[in-house]
């Protein structure tokens, strides 16, 4: 029987240290003192790194409400043009007038005058807006609308939590890639843009769950994230061919019961009592033009030729279909099962891709998913780096189509160029990971012996269809991870073991 001792040094040797193994981690950590030594292990100080990680990411959240300090104090209330320039612009205070929170009107019951007719966000982030509403004080309407902008990014920072403490939690030898989110630019940038956050962390917390094998609450969690934002009902596309890789049926099974009896908890109340409100978001999704952050509207604008919204609806559905199969393809046929979070980055980042629209804060879906799916700074901040500058060059773009004869800001051709970096910055991301897919032994998480430690129910599980000459079982038993030696990278780039 393991003392407590022991059963703590086993838990301190198991975690992965970033600084040891990732060259950017290690040259990024000398600015707070060095690689990671004896302060950071297990039980030694009362800041676990889980801990470590939600704090960091809260520091980062404020300072992207401070950000936002010139839109607060002025520039949402003078004209669109400064909270442009000043690339702050978020949507929040502007719907609260705009979508009948200010006059008390109930999302989905009431009819709001204008085109707009009904809110057109899904159920369960008109419910978080509804109850924002409920919170923000009277006053001016300017003082209303600051308010609320407040009020949600207080909701919004508990989302923020919740999203750091599962992500760090996912990979439970890798606390400290939770890291990676929280000091994601993108995310500091983008996070008060919307109300995404709250679907995104509610998919943290599926992912969390799935890889505790706990396939009904991870099915419930995505559920409840799909009636916040519809990407999340993706994620159980990788669920459904992984678990036909393993032969894990009844677990699939009870996740998709699980999340169709969520949503359905959640939608059949308004399906019901306001029908014209509640499907308002379905239409408005099909209805919706060609719009910011999308190669559509870089060949609108090259071609100078509209493109009819059917057809570019018809063509994206067809595209996300036929890349979600070639997904599907490569996880039968790879050399090894890959892992969840590969997946469910990979068919999220192909449904954003295709369509119609890029929003800035559309980043965040795939934040915490290209954290679990790819752990390596180097092509992590590649990546964040193509999403600052479009992040500036969409408001910059704004700026200059709103200053008149001034032209102040960034013209169309730097904006479509601005649109091809962040394209370009998530298809580099979805090659490598690809590349990890087939071929394993470049995957970072894998590189200990371990399987797919966010894979649940998969993790260690061998193999009962393949396509091809794929393996059929791991080679190495997820047990490994636990037992067998950590791969370190030294001083000379070099993998040892220890």
């Amino acid at each position: 029987m393991p003392s407590a001792e022991d059963t703590s040094v086993h838990q301190e040797r198991s975690v992965v240290r970033p600084t040891h193994q990732d060259e950017i981690a290690a040259a990024g950590s000398e600015l707070i003192g060095g690689r990671s030594g004896r302060w950071t292990r297990l039980g030694s100080t009362a800041l676990t790194p889980v801990g470590a990680v939600a704090l960091v990411a809260i520091g980062m959240f404020a300072l992207g409400m401070v950000q936002k300090l010139p839109c607060y104090n002025w520039a949402w209330f003078r004209g669109a043009g400064s909270q442009y320039t000043h690339a702050c612009y978020s949507d929040i205070p502007h719907l609260y007038s705009g979508r009948g929170f200010a006059e008390g009107l109930v999302p989905y019951f009431d009819r709001l005058p204008g085109d707009m007719q009904f809110l057109e966000y899904p159920v369960l982030t008109g419910v978080f807006m509804q109850i924002a509403a409920w919170f923000t004080p009277g006053g001016s309407i300017q003082e209303q609308e600051q308010a609320y902008w407040l009020v949600n990014a207080g909701m919004l920072m508990v989302c923020t939590a919740v999203l750091a403490v599962c992500v760090a939690r996912t990979h439970r030898r890798r606390p400290w890639d939770g890291l990676l989110v929280a000091l994601a630019p993108a995310f500091a940038l983008t996070a008060t843009i919307n109300w995404d956050l709250l679907a995104v962390a509610l998919t943290a917390a599926a992912m969390l769950m799935w890889s505790r094998s706990r396939p009904l609450a991870f099915g419930i969690l995505i559920g409840l994230a799909t009636a916040a934002k519809l990407y999340p009902v993706f994620l159980l596309g990788p669920a459904f061919v992984l678990c036909w890789r393993a032969g894990k049926w009844r677990e699939f099974s009870v996740a998709t019961l699980g999340a169709a009896a969520s949503w359905l908890v959640v939608n059949l109340p308004v399906m019901v009592f306001a029908p014209e409100g509640w499907k308002k978001f379905y239409t408005f999704s099909q209805e919706r033009s060609i719009d910011f952050g999308s190669f559509w509207l870089v060949i609108t604008q090259r071609t100078g030729e509209p493109i009819e919204v059917s057809t570019v609806n018809t063509v994206s559905t067809l595209a996300t279909v036929g890349l979600c199969a070639a997904i599907g393809a490569l996880t039968l046929m790879a050399p090894r099962r890959p892992r969840f979070a590969q997946l469910a980055f990979l068919v999220v980042a192909v449904f954003i891709l295709v369509n119609k629209v890029y929003s800035p804060q559309y980043v965040l879906w795939l934040i915490p998913l290209a954290v679990l799916a790819r752990p390596r700074w180097r092509d992590f901040l590649i990546w964040q780096a193509c999403e600052v500058m479009y992040f500036l060059g969409i408001w910059m773009y704004l700026a200059y189509t709103t200053s008149g004869d001034k032209h102040q800001g960034l013209p169309t051709e730097g904006y479509q160029l601005a649109i091809v970096l962040h394209l370009l910055g998530t298809l580099y991301l979805c090659a490598v990971v690809v590349r990890d897919i087939l071929m394993p032994e470049r995957d970072v998480v894998r590189r200990d012996g371990s399987d797919d430690p966010s894979g649940g129910v998969l993790d260690g599980a061998e193999d009962v269809f393949v396509l091809g000459h794929a393996a059929t079982h791991p080679p190495r038993h997820s047990a490994f991870a636990e037992t067998g030696p950590r791969v370190e990278w030294g001083t000379a780039g070099t993998p040892v073991a220890d």
